[in-house]
């Protein structure tokens, strides 16, 4: 399945395509709420293990409802150093189906190679960081 590309805004209220991404791999993952415990839990263990995603060459863009006040709020607060884009109209999540916590791994050609549902927010990065070395034989 080809991912279905969109334009939002990350939290800095900068435009965002998913065609920018081209050519890398992107984990795009949907998460409920900003600063909740859950998202918390995720986001932060994405963010400490980021130098790993970051060697692989992947991108990571956090995608909620939530206002790109509230992302630039969360993303400061945990000092988060990856892209959080909001999807205030629901716009994304209406394109990728998403009800619940589920993340997408993109290929560099933009095709999903892999779809994460009911994910474990403590378990999710390190789940994803295996699979991309596995997909990318960079170990």
């Amino acid at each position: 399945m080809t991912a279905p590309t969109f334009t939002l805004l990350d939290q800095d209220g900068k435009e965002h395509t998913l065609a920018e991404y081209g050519g890398k791999w992107v984990l795009l993952y949907f998460y409920p709420k900003d600063d909740t415990p859950g998202c918390t839990i995720e986001a932060c263990t994405i963010r400490d293990q980021f130098k790993d995603f970051t060697k692989i060459g992947a991108e990571v863009l956090g995608v909620s409802t939530d206002s790109v006040a509230s992302h630039k709020k969360f993303a400061e607060k945990f000092e988060l150093p990856f892209t959080l884009l909001a999807d205030v109209n629901k716009e994304v999540v209406g394109m990728y189906g998403v009800s619940k916590r589920t993340s997408f791994l993109i290929a560099p050609e933009g095709k999903v190679a892999k779809v994460y549902e009911n994910v474990k927010p403590a378990e999710h990065a390190a789940e994803v960081i295996a699979d991309l070395k596995a997909l990318t034989d960079k170990s």
